[in-house]
């Protein structure tokens, strides 16, 4: 049985460390600002390597499911950490997967408020901006604004709740 209610807010998670951790502390503070959140922890999922070899094999049953939890989010955080100066692997397998999905996989990012939020161990500023480029790409809105923390630098509560007022301001545009 799918899912079909909206939710206000899917905070997104490619880690199981740090990441989830700041995912459940922004779901936490949007569910406080009255709103329905949700985190989908990227690292649960068991999505094989995106390549066309296994794309010509058909879609895994796990996509499925993942693409539905994000078209009933009406926006999205995303938090991942910097994996060598980019996007790390389980977020840039599933959006490759999500890509090829349906007849329209734009109108899973088209329009989409989207923030942005990384704790890294490195610098995670290539991560935003790759990220940034990529999801721009995509037809996203991504929130101006963003969260670059680490074990010197925490996320701080005021960051994180002024981050989603900017991003609960912001609709889906109708394409």
């Amino acid at each position: 049985m799918k899912n079909t209610a909206r939710t206000d807010l899917l905070v997104i998670s490619a880690s199981n460390g740090e990441n989830l951790k700041l995912a459940e502390r922004f779901a936490q503070q949007a569910r406080a600002l009255g709103q329905t959140a949700e985190v989908l922890d990227l690292t649960e999922i068991d999505l094989p390597l995106f390549t066309p070899r296994s794309q010509a094999q058909g879609m895994p049953r796990a996509v499925e499911p993942v693409q539905q939890q994000l078209m009933t989010a009406t926006r999205w955080v995303i938090c991942a950490p910097e994996y060598n100066g980019s996007i790390p692997p389980s977020l840039s397998n599933a959006i490759a997967w999500l890509s090829v999905t349906g007849e329209d996989f734009r109108a899973l990012f088209n329009g989409r408020p989207i923030a942005m939020a990384t704790f890294s161990g490195g610098g995670g500023m290539e991560l935003l901006l790759s990220l940034r480029i990529q999801l721009t790409h995509l037809g996203a809105q991504v929130v101006g604004r963003q969260l670059l923390s680490n074990n010197a630098r925490p996320a701080k509560d005021d960051t994180i709740n002024d981050l989603l007022q900017r991003l609960l301001q912001m609709s889906p545009l109708v394409l």
